[in-house]
């Protein structure tokens, strides 16, 4: 039987496969131990040399850029105030001879408070004297606005407080502060200390909102000798609390 000449012999093939493994055995074992040395190939146009003859070029990627995280930047608190339109909701409040209301005085200055704090892009909740929303009721201040009797004939000015000691948070103070300074600015009347009276500082809210809520109470003018002001010009009223509340938010 004659041998097959064109065949492949067996015994070169074995040898060959041999000498391939081998061989891959150096490159795994020697390429990092730097025996046999890798040179990174630039083309020409980067100004990049001919590689060396008798070394093994590899290609080297590029390594990927690191991304940029921009800071995250924390949102602008919206401020959150609630207004108490006083007596709205439960009775009349205060009554003059000639029928004029205490609670409708209270509810028209309200209501332009809210609106202008609104387009501040606050959120203002208008709450009714005996309103279901002020038990635990959160937010960075609370006001009732009410308005004094006809009983005093040739007294004019406003008061404002808080609650008594032990009832009001620390920044309840701040609150009345601003509010004094700025309200007597826009308005023109005089701050009264001397006629705040226990029906304020005992004011049926405190007992009912959150401890941390800070809150007051404002008399915003008489309702005989400063009517003018309480019904003919109600938007200085209102611009002034506004003033006090935008003192008191943003740390005055």
């Amino acid at each position: 039987m004659s041998k097959n000449v064109g065949g492949a012999d067996p015994w070169a093939v074995g040898w060959l496969m041999r000498v391939l493994v081998l061989l891959a055995v150096l490159a795994a074992f020697g390429v990092p131990l730097g025996v046999i040395p890798i040179v990174a190939v630039t083309s020409p146009a980067e100004g990049g040399a001919a590689p060396e003859a008798g070394r093994i070029v590899i290609p080297l990627s590029t390594s990927a850029p690191t991304p940029t995280v921009a800071p995250l930047t924390p949102a602008p608190h919206t401020p959150r105030v609630g207004i108490i339109a006083g007596h709205h909701g439960n009775d009349s409040g205060a009554l003059c001879p000639d029928g004029l209301q205490e609670a409708d005085i209270n509810l028209d200055v309200a209501r332009r408070v809210v609106a202008l704090l609104m387009q501040s892009g606050w959120n203002v909740d208008l709450l009714d004297e005996f309103d279901v929303r002020l038990n635990d009721y959160k937010a960075d201040a609370l006001l009732s606005i009410h308005a004094d009797s006809c009983s005093f004939p040739g007294k004019s000015g406003f008061k404002i407080t808080r609650a008594e000691s032990g009832l009001h948070t620390s920044s309840a103070d701040a609150l009345v502060d601003c509010i004094i300074r700025h309200y007597a600015e826009r308005t023109g009347l005089a701050f009264d200390a001397d006629t705040i009276t226990y029906d304020m500082t005992r004011y049926h809210a405190y007992y009912e909102i959150d401890r941390n809520t800070p809150a007051a109470i404002i008399e915003i003018g008489f309702m005989l000798d400063d009517r003018e002001l309480l019904t003919q010009r109600p938007d200085v009223v209102a611009q002034g609390i506004v003033d006090g509340l935008r003192c008191f938010i943003g740390g005055e």
